[in-house]
């Protein structure tokens, strides 16, 4: 039996994670799902102090009693988890990045798309202090692999995210601790990842030591939603 805790990428609360988890806890594990500040059924506590720290708490705030946890982060929550894992990896049995993968010190989630990306979500928050939940199209480009009804799902209980989670970076430690680290690619294959590493891509090299492992998981941006026995397998 393990202990896994599941953090849900920018835009989505703990129901994310509702499929994923009934599976785990179907196999005699125990889950716990975070919803964090700011997010779906925690949308009224978004203010302008919200940011990566406090999402590092909320996830602390999850891991209270038990010693040892796999913790999951997907996508935007890569920055948080990456924390909590850096500064408690006594914590920690095996960081699992769905999708996603730690950033280098100094870097924010942000820094991590292209410039069009960043200037779209630049302007659309303004002097404001959430980023709103894209319009996406079903079947389109990497966050295919959905039914309508998955969907459905996301329109109704997508909410926007704390700008200050997507803008704010963390320093990391010079050593990082040599945890378990393990990223469940799905948008990209696990031989272009290799590639990067070896050719010194800053972004990627880090991700060559040998506490790194990585398992594909061919579909979209959402593999709780598209593949969720497959993930939950893999977990």
């Amino acid at each position: 039996m393990a202990n896994y805790v599941l953090v849900p990428g920018l835009w989505l609360g703990a129901w994310a994670w509702d499929q994923v988890a009934e599976r785990l806890r179907a196999a005699g594990h125990r889950v716990r799902a975070v919803t964090l500040t700011g997010v779906a059924e925690r949308a009224a506590e978004l203010s302008p102090e919200v940011g990566v720290e406090t999402h590092v708490a909320d996830i602390l705030a999850a891991m209270d009693g038990w010693e040892e946890v796999v913790l999951v982060g997907h996508s935007g929550a890569n920055v948080p988890v990456t924390a909590v894992a850096d500064r408690h990896p006594e914590r920690i049995a095996r960081i699992v990045y769905v999708d996603t993968a730690s950033l280098p010190s100094g870097v924010a989630v942000i820094d991590f798309n292209d410039e069009v990306t960043q200037k779209a979500w630049r302007a659309q928050v303004g002097d404001g202090y959430a980023l709103d939940v894209p319009a996406y199209e079903q079947g389109a480009g990497r966050f295919g692999g959905l039914t309508e009804e998955d969907w459905e799902r996301v329109r109704e209980r997508a909410t926007p995210h704390p700008w200050g989670a997507v803008t704010q970076p963390i320093e990391r430690p010079q050593d990082i601790p040599a945890t378990p680290k393990t990223m469940v690619a799905s948008t990209m294959p696990v031989a272009l990842i290799h590639e990067l590493i070896a050719s010194g891509n800053p972004a990627f090299a880090p991700l060559g030591t040998p506490e790194w492992t990585f398992v594909e998981l061919p579909t979209g941006h959402w593999p709780m939603f598209s593949r969720p026995d497959d993930l939950a397998a893999l977990l």
